[in-house]
């Protein structure tokens, strides 16, 4: 990218994250203007096409000036239209067609520079199924529609491409973008890494559950997998490696723990407040069913990052490096107000989750500027916080602007209503099998995407499968975002596993085997949790509360023979006895008998094991 590029390309992205904060401000009705949603879209997406076309440079610069003036071009001339273009839609105008043509290109070609040829196949395959599905026999034939009513509804249509999807992603995701940017450069990520330092520092197995501990506050409020490696890893994979641990496995660790960081409440990456909207319920329902899975997706990292530990002679954290927790606490307190401030705007007055965002940033910049962590911040890194939001959020429009694309297709032909009926046929009978194929339909259409784009696709495409077969709504969306963020670590694509193996210079096939290990929770809790409602916290007390307490033994007991340590040395006739016995512990809905022979199991096992007793008790 040229230079002046660069700068047209900061001022974009300033402008488009300006632009959300005004919408999440609700500042045109406050100055007397009432526009329509989708004019407001039109502009995000415009200036997102731009965005797109000068950081995702082909080997024709001039090729992508002018793609980036043509796409921009076309959107501002929708938003400055679009009461026309609405009021004459079913006059098929001639305008319309060439408007709705350029931007559907335009996107296509966006995603494809930003997520890759995959999620542009799947858009391309279901507009032909849609063109043509009428021709087709059986549970997908479509309704016929003209292709040139299709464009104008795919293209213009509240339900097709300025819809729901792309305004959540417009307006609650950018601004919790924002939010996170601010908290960073004010100091809140030196913080996070302090305050875990403090606190894990002087255990067993220090420099991982720092790089858990660091990597999984920081995650839940970035939403981005990647970033939040590069920002938390470049430290906890060196402290890692220093203190013993091999490069593959302090990759992994740290590409699970920023993974996991996406699914622990209350912000969850922003999915949290998505899910809520999309399922019309509240958001404190979502966080608390999410309270227990992230629970035990984190038991198996701590558990196997302990045990990994004690069976390399792992060496402790030199105290030197280690800060007292008080003094960090002293310093960093404040950065508990800006989540307090989300809260109280969400429950206390009843604002919408974007503008509880800016409560949120406007309260990290107030304590950045006044009070900072260490050093406080300069009002040029607020000029860059408004840039990287930008820049950073462009893949997850163009994912949405291609969701909104399904979304038009699904409606106005009726597909979408064989698609679900396709997935709850060849599941019939079992909803294991169901969920096995939804499951490995999530994992492969999430390769290489975002957070919250995984989760806006799978919650259009595969969700309304679960829900008509009986899944619990929460449950399904719950599940199918698990297995779609876990696409990150899985191989062959396993972005996060091969960003932390680059900083750590290890084998990123290698890297990518083993996090899956260590995040081995997110591929079976799900299972669970749409089993055994008891697990997203639905049911009596006293059975919620013994049902969790045997799926942490469960998830411990499995970790333990994933690692080949318990008190010592696991044989391989032990590990299996013991991963059979978690399983037995873990098993939905079984008998209690089964469950007390899978507890006698691992109580035997734990107390015959060797005991090395150079080794401090776990967790010391």
């Amino acid at each position: 990218m040229t230079r002046w590029a660069g700068r047209i390309g900061g001022a974009v992205a300033a402008l488009l994250t300006l632009a959300a904060i005004a919408w999440a401000a609700d500042l045109p009705s406050r100055l007397g203007f009432a526009p329509y949603s989708e004019q407001f879209l039109a502009l995000v997406l415009g200036l997102s096409l731009v965005l797109v076309f000068l950081q995702k440079p082909s080997a024709e610069p001039r090729l992508d000036y002018a793609l980036a003036a043509i796409g921009g071009g076309a959107a501002l001339w929708v938003m400055a239209a679009y009461p026309s273009l609405i009021a004459r839609q079913m006059s098929v105008p001639l305008d319309g067609l060439v408007l709705g043509g350029i931007l559907v290109l335009l996107v296509l070609e966006g995603l494809r520079r930003t997520v890759g040829w995959a999620l542009v196949l799947v858009v391309v395959t279901i507009v032909v199924i849609g063109l043509l599905g009428h021709h087709i026999p059986g549970a997908l034939q479509t309704r016929e529609v003209a292709p040139e009513r299709l464009l104008l509804y795919v293209g213009f249509d509240a339900n097709g491409l300025f819809g729901k999807v792309l305004m959540v992603a417009a307006a609650v995701v950018i601004s919790f973008v924002l939010f996170g940017q601010l908290l960073l450069k004010s100091g809140g990520a030196d913080f996070f890494n302090d305050i875990a330092i403090a606190t894990m520092g002087r255990r067993r197995g220090g420099s991982a559950k720092i790089a858990v501990v660091a990597s999984g506050l920081f995650g839940s409020i970035s939403g981005v997998v990647v970033s939040n490696i590069v920002a938390t890893g470049v430290v906890t994979i060196r402290m890692m490696t220093r203190s013993g641990y091999r490069p593959h496995q302090a990759a992994a660790i740290e590409a699970v723990a920023s993974t996991g960081g996406q699914i622990v409440p209350p912000v969850m990456g922003a999915v949290a407040f998505l899910m809520a909207d999309i399922l019309q319920r509240p958001y404190a329902e979502i966080v608390v069913a999410a309270i227990v899975p992230a629970l035990l997706y984190y038991v198996a990292v701590f558990a196997q990052a302990d045990l990994q530990a004690a069976k390399d002679d792992i060496a402790l954290v030199d105290p030197s490096e280690i800060p007292s927790a008080r003094s960090v606490l002293r310093k960093g307190w404040v950065f508990a107000v800006p989540f307090a401030a989300i809260v109280l705007a969400l429950f206390t007055f009843g604002q919408r989750p974007e503008t509880a965002a800016l409560w949120g940033g406007g309260t990290a910049l107030a304590i950045g500027l006044l009070v900072g962590y260490g050093q406080r911040m300069r009002l040029a890194e607020v000029w860059l916080a408004l840039i990287e939001t930008g820049r950073s959020v462009t893949d997850i429009i163009m994912i949405a602007a291609a969701a909104g694309f399904i979304i038009g297709v699904l409606n106005v032909t009726g597909l979408g209503f064989g698609l679900t009926w396709v997935l709850v046929d060849l599941g019939s009978g079992s909803l294991f099998l169901l969920l096995l194929i939804s499951a490995v339909i999530c994992i492969v259409l999430g390769m290489g995407m975002p957070t919250v784009g995984v989760y806006l696709l799978l919650a259009v495409l595969i969700a309304p499968s679960l829900v008509q077969s009986g899944v619990d709504p929460i449950a399904a969306h719950l599940f199918i975002f698990y297995l779609g963020m876990m696409s990150m670590v899985t191989p062959p694509v396993a972005i996060g596993a091969f960003f932390a193996a680059s900083i750590a210079k290890a084998p990123p096939m290698k890297t990518a085997v083993t996090a899956m290990r260590y995040g081995w929770t997110a591929y079976v809790i799900p299972f669970l949790f749409v089993m055994s409602p008891t697990l997203i916290l639905r049911g009596p007390p006293l059975e919620v509360a013994f049902d969790v307490l045997m799926a942490v033994l469960g998830v411990y007991a499995i970790s333990a023979a994933a690692v080949g340590w318990l008190r010592g040395p696991l044989h391989s006739w032990s590990r299996a006895a013991l991963c059979l016995a978690g399983a037995l512990i873990l098993a939905p809905s079984g008998s209690i008998w089964i469950m007390i022979v899978g507890v006698g199991v691992f109580a035997s096992i734990f107390c015959f094991s060797a005991s090395k007793s150079a080794q401090p008790a776990i967790g010391e």
